[in-house]
């Protein structure tokens, strides 16, 4: 009798973690489903400042997918680059060294900042980076730019990404910034409208209170609304004695890009990441973008630091 009451709870412990096996395992299942899965596409090696504290959240607190097409080589940042001329060795303020060397350079610098924000592939189209302008004319002019578009579609097709941040494309700024995110809305459109991500554009600035007109001559660059629809708050608080905050990180993110010196002194100055939705394919990507920044908000960061986060992310989302 004792024997057949021992073989009975062994049975039924052994069902009992099988059980949680199964549970456990569909748990599993489901969080690594919701996982978000992004795509940056940015014009310049440095560009993923204007959204680093976002992508930090989404890759390395929430365990989703970020990658990340770099579409020129850098090149012309040259002329503030005095300061790393001295840390690399090589004189990069001439133009013609620096064209020669700043390749290979932002390349690596890029990837010290991807390891930060936890950026899984980085993809360098190599594009040459001719010198600033705000005519995005000139700058598709400069670039291959149905190779670029083709890249594009190619990655969007693998990754089956939930959202593709790109910058906004004000009229004052980078022409190459403002054909960067063109060419990506061009290559989400090419996919069937049920298989295409939201499209979002990202602008860090001192405040929310940022407003956007659709770029003339581009109807394809106009947003669900003219004013941001989500914010990140770089200045969320966190860790012990809530010390510390999402500004460090982009801190360090701007830290690697010694090559550009002028751009060292953002540190600090931006407190808010602002965000667009591009009206391409309407509601649907309202819904995949409020999806991701609900994640984004109300998901604890890991090991459970503190509920602040939580709070004030969510207080941020419109």
């Amino acid at each position: 009798m004792k024997h057949v009451l021992i073989v009975a709870l062994l049975l039924t412990l052994t069902r009992g973690v099988a059980t949680a096996k199964a549970t456990k395992g569909v748990l599993t299942a489901r969080i690594a489903h919701h996982r978000i899965r992004a795509l940056l596409v940015v014009a310049h090696p440095d560009d993923e400042y204007e959204l680093a504290a976002t992508i930090y959240r989404v890759a390395q607190e929430l365990f989703g997918t970020v990658d990340q097409v770099i579409i020129t080589d850098g090149e012309g940042g040259y002329r503030y680059s005095y300061l790393a001329s001295r840390y690399y060795g090589v004189n990069l303020t001439n133009e013609a060294i620096g064209r020669a060397d700043l390749p290979h350079i932002r390349q690596e610098e890029a990837r010290g900042a991807a390891r930060i924000l936890g950026i899984r592939h980085q993809w360098f189209l190599n594009e040459r980076d001719d010198h600033f302008t705000t005519s995005l004319q000139a700058a598709l002019q400069t670039w291959r730019a149905r190779r670029v578009l083709g890249e594009l579609s190619d990655r969007l097709r693998k990754g089956h990404y939930d959202v593709v941040f790109v910058l906004l494309p004000t009229a004052d700024t980078h022409g190459e910034h403002k054909a960067a995110s063109l060419v990506a809305l061009e290559a989400v459109k090419k996919l069937p409208p049920s298989e295409r991500p939201a499209v979002i554009a990202a602008e860090a600035g001192s405040t929310e209170a940022i407003s956007y007109n659709t770029l003339t001559g581009y109807p394809i660059t106009a947003t669900l609304s003219s004013a941001p629809q989500f914010h990140f708050d770089r200045d969320v608080h966190f860790g012990f004695r809530n010390a510390l905050s999402y500004e460090i990180v982009v801190d360090w993110v701007i830290a690697e890009h010694k090559s550009q010196g002028l751009f060292q002194s953002k540190c600090g100055q931006d407190r808010f990441e602002n965000f667009w939705v591009f009206a391409l394919n309407g509601h649907a990507s309202l819904s995949r973008a409020k999806g991701v920044f609900d994640q984004i908000a109300l998901r604890q960061p890991a090991g459970g630091q503190t509920t602040a986060v939580q709070r004030a992310a969510s207080q941020e989302v419109k």
